[in-house]
């Protein structure tokens, strides 16, 4: 059997077509991807603060490009949250319990705000109101820790310094109960479909936009 050897001669012009072509898909992929990848960071933050949880936990949606320099056919966009457990708790809708089994202590209008941020504790409202905190069981509803005190101007419980007890109430502090439902906020995976279903458009955009 004799050996052949084709040597195949294509027109430099059709090469040139070629490489151009690719070098236009790489830059339409990569303004696609970077381009979806934006309208998700957005769409994210504003679902977020539309949802009344703040701008802070907005910002913390960020997103990154691949290659971060550069073009190519393999573009990627990356969006995530730099706070995952409290976006994703509010995408799931958990059920909250105490970590010790027994009850959770929500704070009433009564109680004030904590020091540190979010919600005050029933620990550091005795310590800073140098009241004691009684807990009352209730068959119907949750039960209660109240304190006797007066109502200051804020509506929050003080202690009462009158000798007669002149405008000292019983004023419920804290909600118990044993769990909480955490409602479904977000819903991210509904914009994260509409970023992948506009890929496609937006490259084929693009690519008609760098040839015209």
């Amino acid at each position: 059997m004799t050996a052949m050897k084709l040597k195949l001669d294509i027109d430099p012009d059709i090469v040139a077509m070629m490489a151009a072509e690719v070098a236009a898909g790489e830059r339409a992929v990569t303004a696609a991807m970077r381009e979806a990848g934006t309208g998700l960071k957005s769409a994210w933050r504003l679902q977020i603060t539309g949802a009344g949880l703040g701008p802070r936990l907005a910002n913390s949606i960020r997103s990154q490009n691949f290659p971060r320099s550069g073009e190519s056919l393999d573009a990627a966009a990356l969006v995530w949250s730099k706070a995952p457990v409290i976006v994703g708790a509010h995408v799931t809708g958990p059920l909250i319990r105490s970590k010790d089994g027994f009850w959770l202590a929500i704070p009433l209008p009564a109680a004030g705000k904590s020091l540190r941020g979010g919600r005050i504790t029933p620990g550091e409202w005795e310590r800073r109101r140098g009241l004691r905190l009684r807990f009352v069981y209730r068959r119907m509803g949750p039960s209660l820790l109240v304190a006797e005190g007066r109502l200051n101007t804020k509506g929050q419980a003080v202690e009462s310094r009158s000798k007669t007890g002149h405008g000292k109430v019983t004023a419920p502090i804290f909600l118990l109960v044993p769990q909480v439902k955490l409602p479904k906020r977000l819903d991210l995976a509904r914009d994260a479909e509409r970023a992948v279903d506009g890929v496609p458009g937006l490259i084929v955009a693009s690519w008609v936009e760098q040839r015209f």
